[in-house]
């Protein structure tokens, strides 16, 4: 996911294993890049989970998480960004409200890639067929 104000901007998907950064943009939108320039917006699909490191005291201290934190990306309704992180005591923080500079490890790449396909038979049912 790219929240719809990073749309300017060249954009890549994000790979399992793969460490990231949260920047500031140019347009003032955060968004994760690989490295520290933010030119390439590196979208995660919503339902991946992320290993943050970095995390600032004074989230820490408001949402009762530490400075690394396994969390989910998900997508909030209204307002004007939805792109944000769901850690596991539920607290969700919008990427807008984390830190400049926090690092991200893509840890597992989206829910709906978990999902087996239905477009292909099974080999057991294939055998049934014959």
């Amino acid at each position: 996911m790219c929240d719809y104000s990073l749309e300017a901007y060249q954009s890549r998907p994000a790979a399992v294993g793969e460490k990231l950064t949260l920047g500031r943009f140019a347009s003032g939108s955060m968004g994760f890049a690989s490295g520290t320039v933010c030119d390439t917006a590196v979208c995660i699909p919503a339902e991946s989970k992320l290993l943050l490191e970095g995390i600032g005291e004074s989230t820490q201290k408001e949402h009762g998480i530490g400075a690394v934190e396994e969390a989910v990306l998900t997508r909030l309704a209204g307002g004007p960004y939805k792109d944000a992180v769901r850690f596991s005591n539920g607290a969700e923080v919008l990427l807008q409200r984390l830190n400049c500079g926090l690092s991200a490890v893509v840890m597992t790449y989206g829910a709906e890639l978990a999902e087996p396909s239905h477009s292909a038979p099974t080999a057991a049912r294939a055998l049934e067929l014959v």
